[in-house]
């Protein structure tokens, strides 16, 4: 049985990582998927895996809100209509405050908070009719802070109230929104950062499951979240981290 079958789904940052592993698992439940990255040659690579009758690609770069008004609208021309919208695209700069650039500090922000916004905004009106529902991708940072990625921490934990701040909205009006909140995942965003054993060493020690996270792990609960089963699940910023939160943060004993 096919969970999304009929439906439509767009997913922001859908040429790698989390992204990638989200339209994946919607394609595999029979769902019609949109996927949008600013990296054309992965976003067809992606698209060329995927049934090419329910499969549409295009480069938009989510800052920009007239490019996610026209992602939008030719989601619902091509396949007829919007269910779900999963905001997923960002970019994580290192820094504190001092060591940021202006110029990282609102590409961050642009990418990782506005562009979430571009999309709930143009796409609410599409989710309203068909009662669909948004998923946003915050971060383990956007609920508690990270060392050295100011920027990052700020625009994931706006992306947190701002979740909140949908499902307060629009919850009357049939459509739910949520967030998956991961912690560390093997991506492109965290390729060299795997590389350093002694680092890896020191994430181990506060995840409980005792590995990093796969796309496919965050994957699973974002197709939860948007799935029947969940449809009295509303303004949640779920942690799927492996046990990161359980912690108080003293170390292992």
């Amino acid at each position: 049985m096919h969970l999304f079958g009929n439906k439509t789904v767009i997913v922001t940052g859908a040429a790698s990582g989390i992204g990638r592993g989200v339209a994946e698992r919607f394609s595999s439940e029979g769902a019609n998927v949109v996927l949008c990255d600013l990296d054309e040659d992965k976003l067809e690579r992606v698209a060329a895996t995927l049934p090419p009758d329910r499969t549409l690609a295009r480069r938009c770069d989510v800052a920009d809100d007239a490019q996610v008004q026209a992602l939008v609208q030719a989601a619902v021309q091509h396949f007829g209509g919007l269910d779900v919208i999963v905001n997923n695209a960002g970019i994580a700069p290192e820094g504190t405050v001092e060591q940021l650039s202006i110029d990282d500090w609102h590409r961050t922000l642009n990418t990782d908070l506005t562009g979430v916004f571009h999309g709930c905004r143009a796409a609410m009106p599409h989710l309203i009719k068909s009662q669909g529902c948004i998923v946003n991708t915050a971060s383990v940072s956007g609920l508690g802070g990270d060392w050295n990625t100011a920027a990052y921490n700020a625009a994931k934990g706006g992306v947190v109230n701002l979740t909140r701040a949908i499902a307060l909205d629009y919850g009357s009006r049939g459509v739910r929104c949520n967030a998956v909140c991961p912690s560390l995942t093997r991506t492109g965003m965290t390729e060299d950062m795997l590389k350093d054993g002694e680092l890896v060493q020191q994430f181990m020690q506060r995840l409980p499951l005792g590995r990093v996270a796969e796309p496919a792990d965050i994957a699973g609960v974002v197709a939860f979240l948007a799935s029947k089963d969940a449809r009295f699940v509303n303004g949640v910023n779920l942690p799927v981290d492996g046990g990161v939160t359980a912690s108080n943060g003293q170390p292992p004993m």
